[in-house]
């Protein structure tokens, strides 16, 4: 992926309905209905994408664990992290979109190799293990529904998404992770399912009460570092860059400014949405738990499939089918993201072919990439090795990567000479600095409770 696309989208574009999407184009007019609104549905794509595959089964697995052991004490935290998300995923967007790189892209072109080398290897570490994680656990909640080896269900997702990769064209996979997002609704349900203590919840919502024991603290950083992960910048950023190549009439806004004011709008709804919904299925997944599983005593869950396993004979069948199925659709969903980031950042930083809508044989290194860590991971569950430590190193990881990642897009957003008239700056800007410092901070905090 070249870092000006402008010349051949331009081309392209000037045929009308050139391409698959020539009339499908969400940032472009339509030319039958005019300047109308867009349907939402086709408005949204990385940012919902990526705010959806955030709560993954590791995910599930802390925001369960936080309800069970302090109620709603923890329930301030999705607030707060809403608008930081937002602003860190927009700022993401934003750099692949108006560059036409992702960020292993860029951060070739505007910092040391040193560091380049660093992140990526950080980021592939973080990823594997965490998608070894998500393996185990789509595996052990299938087994609740259908007994069966653990082994089996294992090769059983990891043969689905790197199916789901390898031989689903581009237009079609993408399809398939939105639809994907509707497991997330499972959460909703679950909750619906129980008793909710609502003045509780709106008082610890809007007043926090911190406890500043060890394990609030600990409970807070894994929040933390599992809301803002450096993978989801990494895919939203490239999804913006690989949606150049899907959409013909794109073109990077570098060279193509007057395309900016629609494609920011988009990325805006996308991300506001993405990162919202993101949010209330973590805030319904803490509820429950919360609702159910601290009332009765049950403090320490281990795992999303234990969490499960425990609503059963407190919430009832239904909520406990409901929480297991939405398990294994946000493993499904949340799989192919990790893979996939890792194999944008490493194929950027090499300077591959590199993106989904290439075919295997025009990406053989990208694709090979993408098997290999999913294969790594699938391994990872065979290995002697305690999935709970996996999921701490693999949160630790993400925390330590996050800082640098952050840190660069951060100066890199906001120079003229790389993002033009797009450069970040007013809120944007400092609210993606106060989650920067804020990573930093948890980074700091969760060494602190290693000590």
């Amino acid at each position: 992926m070249t870092a000006r696309q402008g010349p051949r989208n331009r081309g392209e574009g000037a045929k009308a309905g050139a391409g698959p999407h020539g009339h499908d184009d969400p940032e472009m007019p339509s030319p039958v209905v005019g300047p109308s609104r867009p349907r939402l549905f086709r408005v949204l794509g990385p940012g919902l994408i990526t705010g959806a595959s955030d709560d993954d089964p590791s995910g599930i697995a802390t925001y369960s664990q936080a309800g069970a052991q302090f109620a709603y004490g923890l329930s301030w935290t999705l607030l707060v992290t809403y608008p930081l998300m937002v602003a860190v995923q927009m700022i993401s967007a934003r750099i692949g979109r108006t560059t036409g790189h992702g960020l292993a892209g860029v951060i070739r072109l505007h910092c040391p190799s040193w560091l380049l080398s660093s992140v990526v290897l950080l980021l592939l570490g973080a990823n594997i293990i965490n998608l070894g994680a998500d393996l185990g656990a789509m595996a052990d909640a299938l087994g609740l529904l259908l007994p069966a080896p653990h082994a089996l269900y294992v090769l059983l997702f990891s043969a689905i998404s790197i199916s789901m990769q390898l031989f689903l064209q581009y237009t079609r996979y993408v399809a398939a992770l939105k639809w994907l997002t509707l497991a997330l609704f499972a959460y909703f349900a679950a909750l619906a399912c129980v008793d909710v203590d609502w003045g509780a919840l709106a008082l610890h919502l809007v007043w926090p009460r911190p406890a500043l024991t060890s394990d609030y603290l600990t409970a807070l950083v894994a929040i933390l570092g599992t809301t803002i992960s450096p993978y989801l910048f990494f895919w939203q950023a490239s999804e913006e860059a690989e949606d150049l190549r899907v959409y013909p009439r794109r073109v990077d806004l570098v060279d193509a400014p007057s395309q900016g004011r629609r494609a920011l709008r988009r990325i805006e709804i996308d991300t506001l949405v993405g990162m919202g919904f993101s949010n209330l299925v973590a805030l319904a997944i803490l509820v429950t738990s919360a609702a159910t599983l601290n009332v009765h005593g049950m403090t320490h869950i281990q795992t999303s499939a234990q969490a499960a396993e425990a609503l059963r004979p407190i919430a009832g069948a239904f909520a406990s089918l409901v929480f297991t199925v939405g398990i294994v659709g946000t493993g499904l969903l949340a799989v192919p993201v990790l893979a996939g980031s890792a194999a944008y950042a490493v194929g950027e930083a090499r300077q591959w072919p590199t993106g989904l809508e290439r075919r295997p044989k025009e990406a053989q290194a990208f694709y090979a990439t993408l098997v290999i860590a999913t294969l790594i991971g699938m391994i990872i569950n065979f290995a002697p090795v305690d999935p709970i430590r996996a999921l701490f190193w693999s949160a630790v990881l993400n925390g330590v990567a996050a800082v640098p990642v952050m840190v660069v897009m951060m100066r890199v957003a906001a120079r003229r000479d790389v993002m033009g008239q797009f450069a970040i700056r007013g809120p944007l800007k400092w609210l993606g600095w106060v989650a920067t410092v804020l990573m930093g901070g948890v980074v700091v905090a969760m060494f602190g409770t290693m000590l």
